[in-house]
């Protein structure tokens, strides 16, 4: 059995499902639901608490073609120039086509988004990239929260049980390589405790970014890369992972910002507010003929190369002209972030720079999800589905993660086979949960800041071959300098991951050598589609060395054409 898994204890305990989902954002969550419906038994494995993931800090809405005179093609076009030339035509036209009838059954399932007073339509806003409004929002600007909360609240009636405070660490496989469920360190919460498995015939990954990997980001804590890491170890392919997302405006608190920084939403763009500098000159306008709702790359190089202009550290969004009235209705949230960190948008411009914000690549699936290990799926941010490409265009990923989600599910409760038998190790959850397969050398917890700085001076929004080589070499020291002193724990798991990730990301940024999406190189400043349009897959060694290849064309096949087994069909 192939493979590296994470220093850890043995599990002390164990429980069976037919399907384990990882994470509880809007895929992992939606996914969940699904199957539950259907008859399977679902648990749900959470980081920190059930409503804690990545979806509840998305600000802008929901992206889909639920207006009058929009339709799912002008959508697909949106899609497909944003993601300068990687997406896959198929992926997209299943995200845009099957988009609005899932956000209608996320309606029905609770979600309350804003609506018109008179008519009671949806209200839509517009964001970067694209040419209609067509974004639907849910207390302003508090979009993610409210799908996060309905969400939730139907997990809990439905009786999903859900594992919260657990660190999900290695999958398990059957005899045959398939997925047979996961381990996990629950954080001392709840009835059980330690290291302990989940068995299970399908394991979905919805586990969220790896925005810590830098030292400013928009992603919650919690968003450490896990589930590419895991993914990594188990054998399974990623891709696209140096196409990080640089958000434009982020809330700039400083040169030693660290950590999670405040999102000023795009749709504040959407709704008029303008790119200025120090002299209040608007240097979008004329750049590209969306101006500041150009595609977020194009906006972050923007802002990116008007500070290198002026040596500065930051632009502004100036959103004066707003009112203390609509800033108070339509962004209340951001409203008070800004006040809290002593500026009122309401009389001022607001300080902003790039800052790490999505994952546009990740564990490669097909269009259900399945990745290149039978019985492991793939969604939301986690996942490459190929929607994205080079660059995710504005409110996308919420509506991947539901269109995907549903799609796993569909698959995962088809009507199956009689199940195989499940490996000894993975059925009992005895011994080694992975025997033969050699363990990483956990990374210390305090070398976490040491690998934010490095990704985020080597690899962050501008980057060349001599940074990225410095970052590299960097990473590797620390690799080879882990004497195995670092014991057992979450803080050496989650750095463990981080490290892992983090030089993924710069070996398939070193080896792209043009300037495509969000992946912007100075010393190759041009797109090259003769070269360099198709993608980078990546696997890991034994020997932990990778395995860096091209694709021989833009074009995403399926991955993998096996089902999970073990399932169990309980259809009304």
């Amino acid at each position: 059995m192939t493979g590296i898994r994470l220093h850890a204890p043995n599990p002390g305990w164990a429980v069976d499902a037919d399907v384990v989902v990882i994470g509880s954002g809007v895929a992992g969550l939606t996914v969940a639901l699904r199957c539950a419906a259907a008859g399977a038994k679902v648990t749900v494995v959470t980081k920190a608490r059930l409503d804690d993931g990545s979806t509840r800090w998305a600000q802008g809405g929901i992206a889909a073609a639920l207006g009058e005179g929009d339709t799912p093609e002008q959508h697909l076009d949106d899609t497909l120039v944003a993601g300068a030339g990687l997406c896959s035509d198929d992926a997209v036209r299943a995200l845009v086509t099957e988009g609005p009838d899932a956000v209608r059954r996320l309606i029905a399932t609770g979600a309350e988004f804003d609506t018109d007073a008179d008519s009671g339509k949806i209200l839509l806003t517009r964001e970067g990239g694209h040419h209609r409004r067509r974004i639907a929002h849910a207390g302003g600007d508090a979009t993610g929260a409210e799908i996060s909360r309905a969400l939730v609240e139907a997990v809990r009636e439905a009786g999903i049980e859900t594992i919260e405070h657990a660190l999900v660490l290695d999958l398990l496989k059957d005899a045959e390589g398939r997925a047979a469920g996961v381990t996990l360190h629950v954080m001392g919460e709840g009835r059980r405790d330690g290291v302990g498995a989940v068995r299970a015939g399908a394991v979905v990954l919805a586990t969220g970014g790896m925005g810590q990997v830098f030292s400013a980001t928009t992603n919650p804590a919690v968003s450490t890369g896990d589930g590419v890491a895991l993914a990594l170890r188990a054998g399974a392919e990623v891709s696209d992972l140096e196409f990080v997302q640089f958000h434009p405006t982020v809330l700039w608190l400083g040169p030693d910002a660290e950590g999670q920084q405040p999102l000023v939403s795009e749709a504040v763009r959407g709704e008029g507010a303008y790119l200025v500098d120090a002299d209040g000159h608007r240097f979008m306008a004329g750049a590209h003929e969306l101006a500041e709702l150009a595609p977020r790359d194009i906006v972050a190089k923007g802002i990116m190369r008007r500070m290198q202009e002026k040596g500065a550290e930051h632009m502004y969004l100036d959103a004066r002209h707003f009112g203390a009235e609509m800033w108070a209705h339509r962004f209340p949230t951001i409203l008070a972030a800004c006040r809290a960190h002593g500026i009122d948008p309401v009389t001022e411009p607001i300080p902003v720079a790039p800052a790490a914000h999505y994952a546009s690549g990740g564990v490669r699936t097909d269009l259900r999800g399945r990745t290149s290990i039978a019985g492991l799926y793939a969604c939301g941010e986690v996942a490459c589905t190929g929607v994205h490409g080079a660059n995710r265009l504005a409110s996308n990923s919420l509506l991947e993660g539901l269109v995907f989600a549903e799609r796993i599910a569909a698959d995962i409760t088809a009507p199956l086979p009689e199940p195989a038998p499940v490996h000894a190790e993975a059925r009992t959850g005895a011994g080694t949960p992975m025997a033969g397969q050699p363990p990483a050398d956990l990374i210390a917890p305090e070398l976490r800041v040491t690998i934010q700085r490095i990704m985020t001076e080597g690899a962050g929004v501008l980057r060349s071959r001599k940074s990225l080589e410095q970052a590299a070499a960097e990473l590797d020291r620390i690799a080879l300098e882990a004497d195995g002193k670092a014991g057992p724990g979450t803080e050496c798991w989650e750095t463990t991951n981080l490290l892992l990730v983090a030089q993924v990301l710069v070996a398939a940024a070193l080896r792209r050598e043009e300037t495509r999406g969000c992946h912007w190189r100075e010393d190759f400043p041009d797109r090259d589609d003769a070269a360099w349009r198709r993608h980078l897959l990546v696997t890991l060694h034994q020997d932990h060395t990778f395995a860096v290849s091209r694709t021989d064309s833009a074009a995403f096949p399926p991955v993998n054409p096996l089902r999970p087994q073990g399932v169990r069909r309980e259809h009304p």
